[in-house]
């Protein structure tokens, strides 16, 4: 009898520092995630089971066994919401749970694309169901908006950093602009501020060559060679013959550049003036400013696509003409001094 009652005993100790240890774990036990955010993604159709090991294996919870038995104990087994959770510090098991259940937190991605428009990353936000594409283009103009970032007068294209960002369903317009703005002062503005006195243009003119270099190419090597041209154009007052700054200026582009529109009066229009646009045509890559930035020393002042994303870079008239006679000849209607560039 006593062997029974000591059995008895021992196991109701056991259970008892089981229970206290489970509840101490579930209720205040924080886990050190480490100086970056840990991230899970509950997939539909996962059970509790691979849930609470994919917040074990990133450090989200130190007991993957105590949050199963928390979990079934409180009837949230079926209740967890798919999506993807962040977690910027450590917090206990049980808050995790309720994150989980509740749905908060849970962060969609999305990718901007290099070289994309504000309007197409409007459209492209509002595809995910992540904003609302005309609220997030009212924002993008709000006067208050483009005070905080010093772009009065400017306007926040090409300010707005492509990259993979996460943001909640409730994420509003205007955080989700400050989120791509304030990414792109943290890259971008170091690398403008290297300009020194190796140019004389401003950083939001190396910008604004930045961005309709990242129009021209999508080949890191021809980067610094578009520059080039651009540059040695600037240096020598001649028009840039951007085919991309002029469609950005036409509204409602429908996808055909005509002769017409290369005599269109915009502001955008390179084949018109010989100076840079007002400002960025779209936001660009990091490849894209540092090339803006160090041109390659040559004398190229012209260049055509070979239809292979690919371009032929010549330095005289003579040789851009029999170049675009080779690779572009419908462009042969065209007056010679407007024959620059395809659009790759």
């Amino acid at each position: 009898m006593r062997t029974v009652l000591a059995s008895i005993a021992i196991a109701a100790i056991v259970s008892l520092l089981g229970a206290v240890s489970m509840f101490y774990n579930i209720y205040y036990s924080l886990p050190d995630i480490g100086p970056q955010p840990a991230e899970v993604r509950v997939e539909q159709g996962d059970s509790l089971a691979t849930v609470a090991r994919k917040l074990r294996d990133q450090k989200i919870i130190t007991n993957s066994l105590f949050f199963s038995l928390w979990a079934r104990f409180s009837g949230a087994e079926k209740r967890l919401h798919q999506g993807l959770y962040r977690f910027d510090t450590g917090v206990a098991a049980r808050e995790v749970l309720d994150r989980l259940v509740n749905g908060k937190g849970i962060f969609q991605s999305v990718t901007i694309p290099e070289g994309f428009t504000v309007r197409e990353i409007a459209l492209l936000l509002e595809k995910m169901q992540i904003a609302d594409g005309q609220k997030f283009l009212a924002e993008a103009a709000h006067p208050s908006l483009l005070a905080s970032f010093g772009l009065q007068g400017k306007g926040i294209e090409g300010y707005l950093f492509p990259s993979t960002y996460h943001f909640t369903p409730a994420t509003a317009e205007r955080e989700i602009l400050i989120a791509l703005a304030e990414q792109f002062r943290k890259v971008s503005q170091p690398l403008l501020a290297e300009r020194g006195g190796a140019t004389t243009l401003t950083a939001h003119e190396l910008l604004t060559l930045a961005s309709i270099i990242e129009k021209e190419t999508g080949v890191d090597a021809e980067r610094p060679l578009v520059s080039a041209v651009f540059h040695n154009r600037l240096n020598r007052q001649m028009p840039l013959q951007s085919d991309p700054t002029v469609i950005y200026g036409i509204r409602d582009f429908n996808g055909n550049l005509t002769k017409k529109d290369l005599m269109e009066a915009t502001p955008y229009n390179t084949y018109r003036i010989a100076a840079l646009p007002p400002g960025p045509i779209c936001n660009p890559s990091v490849a894209s400013i540092k090339a803006a930035l160090h041109p390659a020393n040559v004398p190229y002042l012209y260049f055509v696509s070979k239809n292979d994303g690919t371009h032929l870079f010549s330095e005289t008239i003579e040789a851009h003409n029999r170049a675009v006679k080779t690779f572009q000849p419908v462009r042969q209607s065209a007056p010679a001094s407007a024959k620059i560039a395809a659009r790759h």
